[in-house]
């Protein structure tokens, strides 16, 4: 099998690989055979295989259809051009400097028109650095947009309720608002609502747009429940927004839906083919459809477009509507003096069903899903169910799509977290039909990568945040950091060698320090053990440990947590609370996130209000109530709360006086 391995070597398959216990561990040649078919490679006899190595080589060999490199640097070509010149954004052209197969790469960071001996390419010159926080007491709260109330009643929250936040959240003293994923979903689908299985990356969730942010007559006022009923939900909000666009006159719908986006109006499109053939079929997405309607380009799909030219204007008219909405919460933000802003979050992949998989067929993987390999806490794997870029179909596109779902997520305001950010370097990738401990790590170009992120970065003048749980790839912590990306640094994985918390002094600079995530317990969950509640109903409690075994070793970790932070607040935090009284604990954490040198402090909206439960409990679908809760009372009240404003001014006095981005 020396062939297949030097195939797999050259597509960037890993056969060996490291577990998150220090293992090593191989990918057997079954699957490996099946990652590669999967990649477009023929893997059925020896000889396929030569003649795919063969291929692949090639591929690897050839002039790229873009350069990306560091300004001011060098970039190593396949050949020594005699001519080279580049035309940049401003339409000059200048010689660039040769030295055998060494091209030099302009100051100026940007994208140029490049020539090489007569051959047109791109080039792309990145700055050294992500853009860091200025402000002088730079911290934040994380929310999920759903769960808002705002001054309507209203099925869920919308970019409406995030400006009321926004506004409020200003007005005590933020300098950020990190939110949820906004990626497009499946027009009124009510079943696919995990924001981290969108349907596109590249346009946003419809159902979150307020028409009274546009200038238009406000939604009909219906208030829902504790919890979201999204089944009926979605439904509704996409006969609320029919109602809406049947009410405007031409001139409007021509205001709202002129366009000369062609990939919006094929989104458009996938939007307006789903909801037919949902509505006809109860088929979910673009595998579903009749094979004619597969291509996007298609006789089939381009006949239905000029058939339906009404249902295809209506879904340009929600997009823009949810455009408009987002620039307004941002708007907001930046007007109550937010220095930062909306913080916008990027999904790891895609719905393979969905309108990015559809529309750019030559740039994403096929019969391949995204997950993560077999560790202790999940015996079994993770298979994610989502799918994403394929490496060769990025370097076959000069990186045009993956350079698109950028400055998408960018456009939510000033700075975007990267969920999963280790998949700019691998992928834990698994064969369609395969069990998850069949995959592969799939490699990424990982240096073009985050260049092109630190280059869009620094022309939005956005912050990145790198989440970074877990085991990094080699070199990756080093690059990011490199690159000013910001690292997450979550309270309850900050952890000594001792198995104690660190201290607040010890949170690297180039990091966002946070009391949590959408995935982990809020601190007067974890105070009270609610965590532990869900683990003992899941059956989840660790193999061989009972619930008053994991009682103990909380009460342990209790006392932990309490000694650091009553080092952190400076002063003497007094008894330690009992296990029914988390408010202290909640405020002495947010003080512990707000002393560290991070150069942001997030803290959670629920921790903000002491909350017991969390959003998203990872590993359940209809276990846990993902995705659906919803706050008590309006954003207006909340901020109201004694709590809330006792615990923005711990943030307001003691975030740090000097941000990580001064004087650089």
């Amino acid at each position: 099998m020396q062939h297949l391995h030097a195939l797999a070597q050259a597509c960037g398959v890993a056969r060996d690989w490291t577990d998150v216990e220090g293992r090593a561990q191989v990918v057997g040649d079954e699957a490996l055979a099946a990652v590669l078919a999967a990649l477009g490679h023929e893997t059925l006899s020896e000889r396929q295989i030569i003649r795919s190595l063969a291929v692949a080589e090639q591929q690897r060999e050839a002039l790229p259809a873009i350069l990306v490199g560091d300004r001011g640097a060098g970039i190593d070509l396949p050949f020594v051009p005699q001519r080279a010149e580049a035309t940049g954004e401003d339409g000059v052209t200048r010689p660039l400097v040769v030295e055998g197969t060494r091209l030099s790469v302009p100051d100026a960071p940007g994208y140029y028109d490049l020539v090489l001996d007569g051959r047109a390419l791109r080039l792309a010159a990145a700055p050294p650095h992500c853009p860091l926080p200025t402000a002088a007491r730079p911290w934040g709260v994380s929310l999920q947009i759903p769960a808002l109330r705002g001054a309507r009643a209203g099925l869920f929250g919308t970019f409406g309720e995030l400006a009321e936040a926004a506004r409020a959240l200003g007005g005590a003293g933020a300098d950020a608002l990190a939110i949820n994923p906004v990626h497009a979903l499946f027009p009124g689908h009510g079943v696919g609502y995990s924001p981290y299985s969108p349907s596109s990356r590249l346009f946003l969730n419809g159902a979150l747009a307020d028409p009274a942010l546009a200038g238009l007559p406000p939604l009909e006022a219906e208030e829902g429940g504790a919890l979201i009923d999204w089944a009926a939900a979605l439904p509704r909000r996409l006969a609320q927004l029919r109602s809406v666009f049947a009410a405007l006159s031409p001139d409007q719908r021509a205001r709202f839906t002129a366009t000369d986006d062609a990939m919006l109006r094929r989104h458009a499109l996938f939007d307006a083919l789903d909801c037919h053939f949902r509505a006809a079929t109860d088929a979910h997405g673009w595998q579903g459809w009749p094979a004619a309607y597969h291509d996007p380009e298609g006789a089939a799909a381009q006949r239905f477009a000029a058939e339906h030219p009404d249902e295809i204007a209506f879904h340009l008219f929600v997009q823009a509507l949810a455009r408009q909405g987002l620039a307004a919460a941002q708007t907001a933000a930046k007007g109550a003096g937010m220095e930062i802003g909306l913080i916008g979050d990027l999904a790891v992949g895609v719905d393979p069903s969905g309108s990015d998989a559809w529309s750019l067929r030559h740039a994403m993987l096929d019969g391949l899903t995204i997950g993560a390999p077999p560790d202790p806490l999940g015996p079994l794997g993770q298979n994610w169910s989502i799918t994403g870029f394929s490496p060769q179909g990025l370097r076959a596109s000069g990186y045009a799509p993956f350079i698109a779902m950028i400055r998408a997520g960018l456009a939510a305001g000033g700075g975007l977290r990267i969920d999963h950010a280790f998949g700019l370097a691998r992928l834990w990738v698994i064969p369609a039909g395969a069990a998850t401990g069949e995959g592969a790590y799939l490699s990424y170009p990982f240096a073009d990568l985050i260049r092109l992120v630190t280059l869009e970065a620094h022309r939005a003048g956005a912050l990145v945040i790198a989440e970074d749980l877990g085991t990094a790839p080699h070199g990756f912590t080093a690059a990011v950091t490199e690159r000013q990306m910001l690292g997450m640094r979550v309270l309850w994985f900050e952890r000594a060698a001792d198995h104690g918390f660190i201290g607040a002094g010890d949170y690297p600079p180039l990091s966002a320090a946070m009391s949590g995530t959408h995935d982990t317990v809020t601190v007067a969950g974890w105070w009270r053990g609610r965590d532990l509640d869900w683990a003992e109903t899941l059956g989840r409690l660790p193999l061989g440990t009972s619930r008053a075994e994991a009682e103990a070793i909380r009460d342990w970790d209790r006392g932990l947590l309490w000694s650091t932070l009553d080092h952190s607040y400076g002063k003497d935090l007094g008894p330690r609370p009992a296990p029914e009284d988390p408010a202290p604990v909640v405020d002495a954490a947010i003080a512990h996130i707000a002393s560290t040198p991070s150069a942001i402090a997030l803290v959670s909206l629920e921790d903000m209000l002491g909350l017991d439960e969390q959003p998203n409990l990872p590993g359940t679908i209809t276990e846990h109530p993902n995705w659906r809760r919803r706050l008590d009372a309006p954003v207006s009240a909340l901020f109201a709360y004694e709590r809330v404003a006792r615990r923005c001014d711990i943030l307001n006095r003691l975030a740090p006086q000097q941000a990580v981005g001064e004087n650089q």
